[in-house]
């Protein structure tokens, strides 16, 4: 059943509503598809966490240390267009986070990169293949997070990204997450749609907050004012400390 769920997904591309589709009519698929390396939603080691989805993947492709998916695991995300003090925010978060934590991101330009490289642990979950370097700038952290780190995907090798995958992957960035640290957003960002997803499933959200004249971080501060936990500098020792919480 596996192996038949692997090469449903490569012969679909990973596109889970033709998946779904294939296994309800019970789709033969030929035994000649060559098989690639996958976790799927019938194995041991598929995260639970990711079964509380509406719309758990069926399978997921990965290069790395998969023994990661057994970390306790927080998000940091955030705008792809990353300011001087975004930048300073998601590191020192990360530094603050990365002894205990497995860091998840999307490996995007901005927040995401930074969140992965100042991580000692972290598992990116991309909107492609994982044979595809997208963005190309961050060919080499790709090579770094499939050497070192690990890096996961609904998609198999060669598919090329779409704007529709990406908001699809967000919600397994939060199902993975204890809680999601958003340290820059703006009002109509990306990062919201992850946001959403794992209040869905009533994770905790942390935000940095930004002076109300930055528009950069104006979805940080709108997302303080519907009830985030707010981070400040004085204070992200004491929350953090608190393991129940996050």
């Amino acid at each position: 059943m596996r192996d038949y769920l692997i090469r449903l997904a490569i012969k679909y591309s990973g596109d889970y509503f033709k998946i779904e589709k294939a296994i309800k009519n019970n789709e033969a698929i030929s035994k000649n598809v060559p098989l690639q390396q996958a976790i799927t939603v019938i194995d041991n080691d598929y995260p639970k966490s990711l079964l509380m989805l509406k719309k758990p993947p069926f399978v997921l492709f990965y290069k790395g240390n998969k023994d990661l998916l057994k970390n306790e695991m927080v998000a940091v995300i955030g705008s792809r267009k990353i300011s001087e003090y975004g930048c300073k925010a998601t590191i020192e978060v990360v530094n603050l986070l990365k002894d205990k934590y497995t860091i998840v991101s999307g490996l995007a330009k901005g927040v995401d990169s930074i969140a992965s490289m100042y991580a000692k642990s972290s598992i990116a979950v991309i909107g492609n293949g994982i044979n595809v370097f997208y963005p190309a700038s961050n060919a080499n952290l790709y090579q770094y997070m499939m050497d070192k780190q690990l890096i996961i995907s609904e998609y198999p090798k060669d598919v090329l990204p779409q704007k529709k995958h990406f908001p699809f992957r967000n919600r397994i960035i939060a199902a993975l997450s204890k809680s999601v640290v958003v340290t820059q957003a703006a009002i109509r960002s990306g990062t919201m749609i992850t946001v959403n997803e794992a209040l869905a499933l009533n994770k905790d959200i942390y935000c940095i907050p930004y002076p109300y004249d930055d528009i950069s971080g104006q979805g940080c501060n709108l997302l303080i004012q519907q009830g985030s936990n707010i981070f400040l500098l004085n204070n992200l020792n004491d929350i953090f400390d608190k393991s129940s919480d996050i």
